[in-house]
């Protein structure tokens, strides 16, 4: 039995069999800790998608335990001595424990993201200057993760020293060397093949969008997947690739992505566009006002009065789903699908923008962000639009406002800005980025008592942001700009869920859209149910302001209301491209069509890719293909700014 090596090598086998274990019990505390996102009916639904995840689990495992494969299967003479199962041991553990802890770094991230992390996600951290900070945070707010992590990596080792390999005497050297040659042969073979994730000739190697073939709620396929995996499958990877489906007359006629708008304005209004944090419109009364939203409660009793005065979309998307994706579908219309075009290598070039055109036409154009200068990447991604002036942190100059987490508070930041613009010659454009709408959902002191929030943590920090809106207001109407401004507010993607409304595959996209002015020469007040998205809102302004000129755009004009110009949403799960489009949700993996359903099945759960030869269905179906041409021949060949 020396000879063959068979202890050693059913001790190698144990030891990988117990990262497949401890990956799927980081799988349930996922599901556990995330509960309404994913609609697992049972414990055999879950152990289904638990059996399509071992695909992904096994490339993961593979690929951070290459060097300790390798070196427990060569044919060392030394591979049963002490120190050197020391160090195995300190190898395994050491690639194991950093690759694991990912997956409970999204236990908790993924609620927010709602997608598995990815190596784009250390792109939008590149630019923090807080990270100590933000992570002192993590952990000491959600410290009981951390504690299960600590202890079952404990419980890993201890059950890796269960079974030992004891110290042998090789009594025919070429013997071993021989056997032990034609199984690190085999083992090699299956490693590739675990890593491709099968041996046909024809089987690419599973990526990201594998994980959603099998399942039913496309959020079940994080389910399927693992952190490692995604953050490895991820890792130089250009997602930014030519494709060549439709002629360019398609994408002339259908997508349109140069516009004209010919609205005769004589005057140049004001432009005060807020993205607010995470205020999703969930939270809002007059988002919900027909949705038969059961129990629904308001939490934004400002903003739903002033809805009363204003135009709104209750049926309005994200083009993304963290905060840098807004920044570019908002102002210039520039949606991000697997990640942020703006950490993207194609970010910096000429684009053209709401910042442009204002530009062009005379404005004083200004981005405020009350957090730390550069935090987010939107202060540089601020200078390549072409803001004139920056406002963040650092311009504010007074630390007693400061959160301790993200930045300046809501309230006295919003005062600042609009004592800012005042400032300024008119007219101005300005955006501001809000902040404290925020994990970790603190509110000033002095608020504590006042906003007592509602079933989810957020809630008290919407409150408190409504409160600030409604004080910038009260101070905005006592100034000479305020009756020639238009304001805008939208929020950059969604946050916490209560309601099984937006717990599904599309409303998790669900922000609110709402345009303001004094001026009612601008008739900008009713509620529209059609669909809207953030990359409508530069194109709509644009419009607004009178400009004339062809200027480049996805999105449409949502005053302008033209029948040439068809309402669509279209984003990305991170994984998946879904288009929302007349009446269907077409989900496209970037090759082909995985699903297709009805607007108003939100869950997902009645797939008609059977219909896909009906013709407004392959209408929707080559619309999506054209959009994302359009996208990929822009940004790769640097015509943002045609």
């Amino acid at each position: 039995m020396t000879l063959y090596r068979l202890t050693e090598y059913k001790t190698f086998l144990y030891r990988l069999l117990l990262a497949y274990f401890f990956y799927f019990i980081a799988r349930i505390i996922f599901v556990v800790f995330n509960p309404n996102l994913f609609a697992i009916n049972g414990v055999v639904d879950f152990l289904s998608l638990s059996f399509y995840g071992l695909a992904f689990d096994t490339t993961a495992i593979i690929y951070v335990n290459l060097l300790f494969i390798v070196l427990s299967v060569l044919p060392l003479w030394v591979n049963t001595q002490k120190w050197f199962q020391k160090y195995l041991m300190f190898i395994y553990f050491f690639t194991n424990f950093i690759a694991y802890a990912f997956n409970f770094v999204d236990v908790i991230y993924y609620r927010f993201s709602k997608t598995r992390t990815t190596i784009g996600t250390f792109d939008l951290l590149e630019n923090e200057q807080n990270k100590v900070s933000l992570f002192t945070h993590f952990l000491l707010t959600y410290w009981y993760v951390l504690f299960i992590f600590i202890a079952l990596c404990l419980l890993w080792i201890w059950l890796y020293q269960q079974v030992k390999t004891n110290t042998e005497i090789i009594k025919s050297k070429f013997a071993y060397f021989g056997f032990s040659l034609v199984f690190f042969l085999l083992t090699i073979a299956l490693s590739i093949g675990g890593i491709r994730g099968g041996f046909a000739h024809s089987t690419r190697p599973i990526n990201l969008v594998d994980a959603y073939k099998h399942v039913r709620i496309t959020n079940q396929g994080d389910v399927v997947l693992n952190t490692p995996f995604s953050i490895i499958r991820t890792v130089g990877t250009s997602n930014f690739k030519l494709q060549n489906w439709v002629t360019e007359d398609y994408i002339r006629q259908q997508i349109k992505p140069i516009k004209v708008y010919q609205s005769a304005r004589t005057n140049k209004p004001n432009v005060v566009l807020f993205i607010l944090e995470s205020m999703a419109s969930e939270y809002w009364g007059s988002m919900n006002r027909h949705k038969n939203v059961q129990n629904f409660k308001s939490y934004t009793p400002f903003l739903d009065s002033l809805s009363n005065h204003s135009l709104i979309f209750s049926h309005a998307f994200a083009n993304g789903r963290q905060s840098i994706h807004a920044m570019s579908s908002v102002l210039a219309g520039i949606p991000s699908f697997e990640n942020a075009f703006t950490s993207s290598p194609y970010a910096k070039q000429e684009i053209e923008s709401l910042v442009s055109i204002t530009n062009k036409m005379g404005y004083e154009t200004s981005f405020f962000h009350g957090a730390a200068n550069g935090s987010m990447g939107f202060m540089g991604f601020a200078s390549i639009l072409g803001f004139k002036n920056y406002f963040g942190r650092t311009e504010y100059n007074n630390d007693a406002d400061y959160d301790g987490i993200w930045g300046i508070w809501d309230e006295p930041f919003f005062r600042f800005m609009g004592e800012k613009v005042g400032q300024q010659k008119q007219p101005f454009m300005a955006t501001l980025f809000s902040v404290s709408s925020h994990d970790p959902f603190n509110v000033p002191e002095k608020y504590k008592s006042k906003f007592k929030g509602g079933p989810l943590q957020i809630h008290r920090c919407v409150q408190y942001t409504d409160h600030s809106l409604r004080q910038f207001f009260t101070y905005a109407k006592t100034q000479s700009w305020y009756n020639n401004t238009i304001f805008i507010l939208t929020a950059d993607h969604t946050n916490q869920s209560l309601y099984p409304e937006y717990n599904n595959a599309t409303n998790a996209f669900s922000v609110p859209i709402l345009f303001f002015s004094p001026n009612k020469s601008y008739a900008l007040q009713g509620e529209r149910s059609d669909l809207a998205a953030q990359i409508d809102i530069y194109p709509t302004v644009v419009d607004l302001l009178g400009y004339q000129n062809p200027f480049r755009s996805w999105g449409r004009s949502l005053t302008a209301n033209l029948p040439s110009e068809t309402p669509r949403v279209i984003n990305s799960t991170g994984s998946i491209y879904q288009l929302l489009q007349k009446k269907y949700v077409y989900l496209f993996d970037g090759e082909k069509f995985t699903g297709i359903y009805q607007l108003e099945d939100k869950g997902f759960k009645h797939n008609l890719i059977h219909r896909s030869n009906e013709k407004e269905v392959q209408k929707g179906m080559s619309d999506c293909k054209a959009f994302i041409q359009d996208y990929m021949y822009r940004i790769v060949n640097r015509k943002l700014n045609k």
